[in-house]
């Protein structure tokens, strides 16, 4: 049937199945993580640069500076997809953007299934890294400061024991060792001391010579990898919290994206449905 005339336009011309919640819901998420994102690697970059040359390439594989720069850019590049996707309405970005999102969240989600069913390789994984920050200790001051703070947090010292500090060519027990630090550990191994106005960095002074009797009287003895596995153990439902808390937005991310491409589909097959049929007399 003909539209008469003084009729008002077809509606397909100014209706749209594009959303515009959903499109800048979607866009301003992606941007909050893309500006975190460029933080991250701001202060990854600055980190490596305040750091000595060649302290920095000796310890390039346990640099926590490195992995905030990696992850930092991997995000950078995943948001940029998604903030531009949707403000375009752009289906390659957008179906980009979802699927490596969709990659990382499946990754995460089998490191955890793995982490749990094979516990033991795990712990020796944790172990290997535990004994490889320990040999880079002095190499590194973040480095540094990241071990000190959890040994101090989990009351622990060194990765099995206190004599793994052996590890380390500043606190190694050789007799060729002409170190000051020769046979002693970090301050951090140390058990606090009341009304302490300041901190004694010498407190773990040749400890390593003593047996476990005698050394547990000034310092922690028991390594930090059985006490990390304790407090996970102890805060299964604190870690469930955090796992749930970064795989809500990742699941967000998916849905919406997933929802403007269905949505942006549509809107093109709607527009080639009105020009096929705008020469029609009888459209």
């Amino acid at each position: 049937m003909a539209r008469r005339p003084g009729a008002p336009a077809a509606s397909g011309e100014e209706f749209s199945f594009v959303s515009p919640l959903v499109k800048y819901l979607l866009f301003f998420f992606n941007m909050l993580f893309w500006v975190i994102s460029m933080v991250m690697v701001a202060v990854g970059v600055y980190a490596r640069l305040m750091k000595h040359a060649e302290a920095a390439l000796a310890c390039l594989a346990v640099d926590p500076a490195i992995l905030l720069i990696v992850v930092g850019v991997l995000m950078f590049l995943l948001t940029f997809c998604g903030c531009i996707g949707s403000l375009r309405e752009n289906i390659c970005l957008l179906q980009t953007f979802s699927l490596c999102l969709t990659a990382v969240f499946l990754l995460q989600l089998a490191a955890g299934i793995l982490g749990f069913v094979f516990s033991d390789k795990a712990r020796g994984k944790v172990s290997e890294i535990i004994n490889n920050a320990i040999v880079h200790y002095r190499d590194d001051l973040d480095l540094q400061n990241l071990i000190d703070f959890g040994q101090k947090k989990f009351s622990c010292c060194g990765g099995i024991s206190y004599k793994d500090w052996s590890q380390n060519m500043y606190f190694n027990c050789s007799e060729d060792n002409p170190s000051r630090e020769r046979c002693s550990v970090p301050y951090s191994c140390c058990l606090p001391t009341p009304d302490q106005a300041v901190i004694n960095t010498m407190c773990g002074q040749g400890m390593q010579a003593f047996d476990y009797v005698e050394a547990s009287k000034v310092i922690y003895t028991n390594g930090c990898i059985d006490k990390l596995v304790n407090w996970i153990h102890s805060n299964l439902f604190l870690l469930g919290g955090v796992a749930l808390g970064l795989a809500i937005p990742q699941l967000v991310g998916i849905l919406l994206s997933q929802i403007l491409v269905n949505q942006i589909k549509d809107q093109i097959k709607l527009q080639l449905y009105n020009q096929q049929h705008r020469a029609d007399p009888w459209y």
